[in-house]
């Protein structure tokens, strides 16, 4: 919240944390693919992923403990920004700023859907939805997104923290998300 109001305040700093591949690359921002989760475009941007990170984080992390959480957090949305970077950068694509914690909120749900595949999710407060078939379907819309194009959304970094949370599990946990969505 801190620095959302920050760079409300001051949209040099919000440059200056954004993931942008001509800056990071040409001018050495390479903090950027870190800082670029910690600033938004906007509140609605910064409510939609703390309610995802408030909700689903939370039994995440009293499954993974705190200390395995963040690193789980920070690894999915780092490598979510580098992915971005590099499909940025080889498509050409260069007047980009990359925002917010989408990518890591993502591998949260996730995460919570490996947890807790059966959990019923109650979309606009009335649809259940069982926390598997939940991230399946947003993995489709993804991608239906990204092939439809003209948004000013990152879907392939949405995208790339799914893949990297289902790495993290498979690697570190020895767990594979994909069987437990379907036992």
């Amino acid at each position: 919240m801190l620095v959302f109001m920050l760079t409300t305040m001051n949209r040099d700093l919000a440059t200056f944390l954004a993931m942008n591949p001509i800056l990071t690359v040409h001018r050495g921002f390479w903090w950027q693919p870190v800082t670029y989760m910690f600033a938004h475009s906007g509140m609605r941007h910064l409510l939609f992923n703390m309610i995802g990170l408030f909700f689903f984080g939370t039994q995440v992390e009293r499954e993974l403990g705190s200390y395995e959480f963040l690193l789980f957090y920070m690894l999915t949305g780092v490598l979510a920004g580098f992915f971005s970077l590099a499909l940025y950068w080889f498509t050409g694509t260069y007047m980009v700023f990359l925002l917010g914690a989408s990518g890591a909120v993502f591998a949260v749900l996730l995460a919570f859907a490996t947890f807790y595949p059966n959990a019923l999710i109650y979309i606009f407060g009335i649809i259940p939805v069982r926390a598997s078939v939940l991230v399946l379907g947003y993995t489709v819309i993804e991608i239906m997104s990204q092939i439809r194009g003209g948004s000013n959304v990152a879907h392939m970094t949405h995208l790339a923290g799914f893949g990297f949370a289902y790495l993290y599990f498979v690697v570190r946990l020895r767990v594979n998300p994909w069987q437990r969505f379907f036992h």
